[in-house]
């Protein structure tokens, strides 16, 4: 049986989970999983170690990283899918207009809280880097950290939320059905 540790899991939640999907290793750095003791060579020289270039400027682009995948599967469409999909979805002009306003207080908001979480992930990494962790900083730079991702998954999963108060339920069966649900 396959099984997950719990620190695999912390961690995918720590990275992003389309971090751990494109990297099934992720986190499993605690030597007894059989792979290369190498994995992670490399990653040193990252400016933050916990984030890719990659990962950090999806942060700044406010680009949803799969967040949002409890929401967008289970039938709550993104302000981001449905504008590239309104002509199928035939929005009313209100409606258009009313997705393009979600979509933009998304970004911004997405955007910040994409700061606060590389800002909270650069502090995590300087104790480390710098040689002043202890217990107590270690507690609290890993709760700002967890608090940041939250805001940043929880901002994206509103604007899900708010999407049902936009469109038809015909249109969210459609919606679900274009992207193959």
């Amino acid at each position: 049986m396959n099984r997950i540790p719990l620190l695999s899991i912390v961690a995918c939640l720590a990275i992003g989970l389309s971090a751990c999907a494109q990297n099934p290793h992720a986190g499993h750095g605690d030597g007894h999983s059989g792979h290369s003791h190498a994995q992670y060579a490399g990653l040193q020289k990252r400016a933050i170690k916990a984030l890719s270039e990659q990962q950090i400027a999806d942060l700044r682009a406010g680009r949803g990283m799969s967040l949002a995948m409890p929401a967008e599967l289970n039938g709550y469409p993104g302000p981001s899918h449905v504008l590239e999909l309104a002509g199928p979805l035939a929005l009313t002009e209100p409606q258009r207009a009313r997705t393009q306003a979600l979509f933009e207080q998304m970004q911004r908001e997405a955007r910040a809280a994409g700061e606060d979480l590389i800002a909270a992930e650069t502090a995590l990494d300087q104790l480390f880097k710098g040689r002043t962790v202890t217990p107590a900083l270690l507690s609290q730079a890993t709760a700002r950290a967890a608090a940041a991702q939250g805001a940043l998954r929880e901002t994206h999963l509103r604007f899900h939320l708010s999407m049902m108060e936009v469109l038809t339920p015909e249109q969210v069966a459609r919606y679900n059905r274009l992207r193959g649900y």
